[in-house]
């Protein structure tokens, strides 16, 4: 029996159902773990013990009263710091919101709250969700636990990393390029990048707006499903939201080149099959040409090819497809990405909320504040903004500031920005077309496995190659699991699944098949 900590969610709810512990011991051994393992591991910006305890109280009291618990009712949880939870310091992991307390819940939170979670804090991150490997935080750098020399991947390093090091039983982070997928995978844990839209943004501090999605970290493919059917759905707070289908309905329907558009594919479930072949039978899994590159790690190919080989073993038909245009993506991503952070991030200005350099008179007069041409910049309100902002943003959020500001900048704006959304349409009509021929499409999640510390600080380019393999999904809009597949120099490696928009169902059952056949324990 594993410790409580190192349960799953649907492990730790039918020991709750039964009674075999309380929700306050299940979350009294993970915060006795933040206590023993953090210090190394830096995964936690902030811990609401005593506010966990309390949630966790009243989910015993139902419970000891004869109520039958939910899914997810009585299971700690932590939260990545960009997503506001009402009353707890909220930092985005940057000194320009180090005092910032959330007056309000994002809708995640809201859904996961009315769902009886218990919240254990708020997680460390690459500051404003920018960085590919958890060094771009304001206040610390989060480790891998699997070696606290290397970087547990990025930008929710600390989502990750409390997951892989049993802090807690799930948590959430969010996706703009690669942001779940890619820690998941250096990481060794489940992580779910679902459709855009299919997950209200409502209360996430905003980077990418056209490209964020918030999504969980987990130790198992069902409860990543667990946690996507408690979270999804449209949210009239958030325009951008679609309804989702029910999970009796997505499982079974899949595009067949096979057949008319509006027929289906039937595909057996993986709950309640024997571990033998045939469990995927009928199902196409796409690889891509392009997504074996040079360059790429060697041992990590290798044990992401075996993955794809385990599939095959299990029933489904592997075929080989080119995705043209997925080189560009990168390069696409890291124009249109900064442009929306340096629209989003200019609310960060030093008058309203956040870090100051000093809180002006409501009678300073926007006629006597100097142009950036004119005076010094202490003097007036441009002063107040540009001595904030350099003193509250760190280097990676001032740098795509600058690159977001220039895109879009008169003169610039057609030949970078206009083009890059050109491309992206041209990106998804891939995805689209590569779906009419294959149910699900299997990649690697990240080049390599985990970097040492400092490698590539220097070098922002090669920090940003990290994401190479995960933006494709976020330009498209499509989702993507990454789960364990094995291990590449004793570090874990992540097998990437992709699905077409509202997906999800196809995901949980190529991933669950596979996840019940293989161990990588070891």
């Amino acid at each position: 029996m594993p410790k409580l900590n190192e349960l799953t969610i649907a492990q730790a709810h039918e020991g709750l159902k039964k009674k075999e512990f309380s929700s306050q011991e299940l979350t009294k051994a993970c915060v006795d773990r933040i206590y023993e393992v953090d210090e190394k591991v830096n995964a936690f910006l902030t811990v609401t013990e005593k506010e966990a305890l309390a949630q966790a109280n009243v989910v015993d009291k139902k419970i000891k009263a004869g109520v039958v618990p939910g899914l997810l009712e009585g299971i700690p949880v932590a939260i990545k710091d960009v997503i506001l939870v009402k009353g707890v310091k909220c930092t985005a992991s940057s000194k320009i919101l180090e005092n910032y307390i959330a007056t309000y819940d994002a809708t995640v939170i809201k859904k996961l709250k009315q769902a009886g979670a218990v919240i254990l804090g708020k997680t460390n991150n690459d500051e404003f969700a920018m960085g590919s490997s958890g060094e771009n935080s304001a206040y610390k750098i989060t480790r891998n636990p699997h070696d606290l020399d290397r970087v547990p991947g990025g930008s929710s390093a600390g989502s990750a990393a409390s997951v892989a090091a049993h802090e807690c039983i799930y948590s959430l982070g969010s996706d703009t390029g690669g942001s779940i997928r890619q820690p998941a995978a250096l990481c060794g844990v489940v992580g779910l990048k679902p459709t855009y839209g299919s997950v209200s943004r409502y209360g996430l501090i905003a980077m990418s707006s056209g490209l964020d999605v918030i999504g969980p970290f987990t130790k198992s493919v069902e409860d990543a499903r667990i946690v996507f059917e408690a979270i999804k759905g449209k949210d009239p707070m958030d325009a951008t939201t679609v309804e989702c289908p029910s999970p009796d309905l997505a499982s079974a329907r899949s595009p067949s080149p096979t057949r008319g558009e509006g027929e289906s594919r039937q595909f057996p479930s993986p709950q309640g099959r024997g571990q033998g072949e045939g469990t995927l039978r009928g199902m196409r899994v796409g690889v891509p040409k392009e997504y074996f590159i040079d360059g790429m790690d060697n041992e990590t190919e290798k044990t992401v090819r075996q993955g794809i080989a385990q599939l095959e073993k299990l029933g489904a038909e592997i075929i080989e497809i080119s995705l043209p245009y997925s080189p560009y993506a990168l390069a696409v991503y890291y124009v249109l990405q900064p442009a929306e952070a340096s629209a989003n991030l200019a609310r960060f200005d030093g008058i309203r909320y956040g870090h100051s350099v000093l809180r002006p008179s409501p009678d300073l007069a926007f006629a006597q504040s100097p142009s950036p041409s004119g005076r010094g910049e202490g003097e007036g309100l441009y002063g107040v903004y540009a001595k904030s902002r350099a003193e509250g943003f760190g280097d990676e959020p001032k740098r795509r500031i600058m690159i977001g500001t220039y895109v879009l900048s008169a003169g610039y704006a057609d030949a970078y920005y206009k083009k890059a959304q050109a491309v992206r349409t041209l990106v998804k009509r891939d995805f689209d077309d590569a779906f009419t021929k294959v149910d699900c499409i299997a990649t690697p999640t990240s080049p390599t496995p985990a970097w040492l510390i400092g490698e590539r600080m220097t070098d922002p380019l090669s920090m940003y190659l990290a994401d190479i393999f995960t933006v494709s999904a976020n330009i498209a809009g499509i989702p993507g699991i990454s789960v364990p597949c094995g291990k590449a120099h004793g570090l874990p490696v992540g097998l990437q699944i992709l699905a077409p928009q509202l997906g999800e169902d196809i995901l949980f059952r190529v991933t669950g098949a596979y996840e019940m056949t293989v161990s990588h324990n070891s």
